[in-house]
């Protein structure tokens, strides 16, 4: 329904869902598609390149599915994948939709505490991994009574992931499902106390896809072909590349990056003919610093989403000047993803703008009331309801899960601003979210880990500016009496939250204080901490 040639209030106006009475993502990203059509372009890290058909992956999913069930999983049971980019991941996404159970991603850089809240929030009766992150489980298990079975996909800690679809039939009837039955839980970051688990049905694959066609300019086109650095953990890496990939029957490139290298992401687009790829802006900012690329790597993308962070003029300008193209910025958060996007080959691109409500999706500026604001009014962004891409509920959590509309409308937390065309501005936070290198982090989770440090007696997490990865997180820390403060304290400290949640949520930077600025019910104020460390210039 979205077809060039249209204008983008066109598009609007005549888009109409179509959403069937029965729908199982893995079937209609796997099992519909052209047997003999390329799937997934694996390339290990020893530079080993192989190639899955949609017929492989279809027998792989069925026998993993099969292994499954023998094992006692069945339609609504929680299982954990706790793996990279890979083949394994992949087949295991596959294997759990066609059973009717619940996917459960998880990012490969948690530590223990993350990981131990997680599963035993969701109750995930199994946990497929790799030996290194099966060790941060073992621990565990006691506090983890539901978690029944462990599979290694290298053998290490737990059921052999190879020695079980070696041993089941590839003969699988994926289970009747209907659009709105679960199919996967993607934890929150833990912005407004610990993380909560946005609950989505099927039908949100088939939410994404506007979002999908519109900033990859009418995605897909012959001879397209998908790659993204974003780890499959995270809804962007699963939502916003993999699974629409291949719901159109474009092969996706992979490859587990253990730190992103801008240089190699240039040779990698160009070793495998990558012609679009979802870059969030940090990637966009470390590839901006790649001297004249072109010139040693044969890159032709097409389209390039990003989203996350305002990307401004300039990066756009070195989108144009240096991949040939317009990076078309989108929006969205986990409760309900890709709902505001660019696209420059239906309307001008706006720097600073994060697009327009992609067709399908109603966004708004509103007010506590849930009063849609005028243009140019400061509110919060929220998305209309029913819309196929909004989660179902937070597990477990129906109080949340209430807390996060008022009427009809879901409050993003974010706040914003629309013009008179309707594209969105991104303005600031209502919340105490972190955006760092595109991950949206909440300080609730990384203050609880600070804690458990033996040092530490209170303390504090804000986002401070860094050029690079647009915040930084900075912690404030009170000592506990008598502890020297010191630099190898606050190495300490870095390293013991780097170790126990996510490399990503550390706090790079630490300021040692006497006291930190609380509200009269103790509340703290971090608005106060931000406010200080901008005056003192960090």
């Amino acid at each position: 329904m979205l077809e060039p040639g249209k204008s983008y209030d066109r598009h609007y106006r005549d888009f109409r869902w179509r959403i069937p009475a029965r729908y199982n993502i893995a079937v209609d990203v796997c099992d519909r598609q052209r047997g003999d059509a390329p799937a997934l372009i694996f390339e290990a890290e020893d530079g080993r390149v192989e190639t899955f058909t949609f017929a492989r992956l279809k027998a792989l999913s069925n026998r993993f599915a099969n292994a499954l069930a023998a094992l006692g999983v069945g339609r609504g049971d929680r299982v954990g994948i706790l793996l990279a980019q890979g083949p394994e991941t992949a087949i295991a996404h596959l294997a759990i939709y066609k059973l009717g159970a619940v996917a459960l991603p998880l990012f490969t850089l948690f530590g223990p505490d993350a990981l131990e809240y997680r599963l035993a929030d969701s109750g995930a009766k199994v946990l497929l991994s790799d030996g290194a992150n099966l060790a941060k489980v073992a621990p565990l298990r006691d506090r983890l009574p539901d978690l029944a079975t462990l599979i290694a996909i290298d053998g290490d800690g737990g059921l052999g992931f190879h020695d079980l679809i070696g041993r089941a039939s590839d003969a699988f009837a994926a289970a009747d499902t209907g659009p709105d039955d679960p199919a996967l839980i993607s934890y929150t970051s833990g912005t407004t106390g610990p993380p909560k688990g946005a609950l989505h049905a099927h039908r949100v694959l088939l939410g994404h896809l506007p979002g999908i066609v519109y900033p990859h300019d009418f995605f897909p086109q012959p001879g397209d072909r998908f790659w993204t650095p974003a780890d499959w953990a995270w809804i962007g890496g699963l939502l916003d590349a993999l699974l629409p990939a291949w719901h159109f029957g474009v092969a996706v490139v992979a490859r587990r990056m253990r730190k992103f290298d801008p240089e190699q992401a240039f040779a990698l687009i160009a070793r495998h003919g990558v012609r679009n790829a979802f870059l969030p802006p940090t990637a966009l900012k470390l590839m901006r610093q790649v001297e004249a690329p072109r010139a040693r790597h044969d890159v032709r993308l097409r389209g390039v989403g990003s989203g996350g962070e305002s990307l401004g003029a300039e990066m756009l300008d070195w989108g144009r000047e240096t991949l040939g193209l317009t990076i078309n910025e989108f929006y969205g958060q986990t409760e309900a993803n890709l709902v505001l996007a660019n696209s420059a080959t239906v309307m001008p691109v706006r720097p600073g703008s994060m697009g327009r409500p992609v067709p399908g999706h109603r966004v708004a500026i509103v007010d506590a009331s849930g009063a849609v604001q005028p243009p140019g009014t400061v509110g919060q962004i929220a998305v209309h309801r029913p819309d196929p891409v909004m989660f179902l509920g937070y597990w477990n959590n129906p109080e949340a899960t209430k807390g996060k509309f008022v009427r009809d409308w879901c409050l993003t937390g974010d706040l914003g601003r629309a013009d008179d065309d309707g594209y969105v501005y991104f303005v600031g936070r209502d919340d105490d979210v972190i955006t760092s290198a595109g991950y949206r982090i909440g300080p609730a989770e990384i203050e609880d880990c600070l804690l458990r440090h033996p040092s530490v007696a209170m303390a504090a997490a804000v986002g401070v500016p860094d050029p690079i990865r647009t915040e930084i997180v900075k912690a404030f820390i009170v000592t506990k009496p008598g502890v020297a403060r010191s630099d190898a304290l606050a190495d300490d400290i870095r390293a013991f939250v780097k170790r126990r949640l996510a490399a990503h949520e550390y706090p790079r930077a630490i300021a040692f204080v006497d006291a930190l600025p609380l509200t009269a019910t103790g509340k703290i104020m971090r608005r106060v901490l931000r406010e200080a460390n901008d005056a003192i210039g960090g």
